[in-house]
């Protein structure tokens, strides 16, 4: 695939910003709100909430900078598409919540389903040189 068509780079580079952007912030909410996060993740029934907490934390912000750079975009985007999917089923599972719950926790699932999606096409590209990145790959 090519970034040859007029502003296609520019484009491309913009996607990562709001993408990565949107997941470092997400990532970094983590950080700000473990006190908060924590008993939720607890109540899902997560092994060591707080460590979840900050781990996913983690992963997020450090994955979404990377996409921004263009820095390691298999794992980057690997990592985002298989947590954002855990993530979903396993936080978010809208059909095993009261009534009252079932909007908010449905609307949280889409949301990380749509960005797994995200992610997962920029992992098909990430193979490819990418416009305005920093060219650090394993693959």
């Amino acid at each position: 695939m090519a970034f040859e068509s007029a502003g296609a780079g520019e484009l491309f580079l913009l996607g990562r910003l709001l993408f990565g952007g949107v997941l470092a912030f997400m990532g970094l909410n983590h950080f700000q709100n473990a006190g908060q996060m924590t008993p939720y993740a607890e109540a899902k029934g997560l092994p060591a909430p707080a460590a979840s907490v900050y781990g996913s934390g983690g992963l997020l912000l450090v994955s979404g900078v990377l996409l921004i750079l263009g820095a390691y975009p298999v794992i980057a985007a690997g990592a985002l598409a298989t947590f954002l999917v855990a993530s979903a089923v396993m936080m978010h599972n809208f059909w095993a919540v009261p009534d009252d719950q079932m909007q908010d926790e449905m609307t949280q699932f889409l949301k990380n389903i749509a960005l797994a999606g995200g992610a997962l096409s920029l992992l098909a590209v990430a193979g490819t040189a990418w416009p305005y990145s920093v060219g650090l790959s394993l693959f």
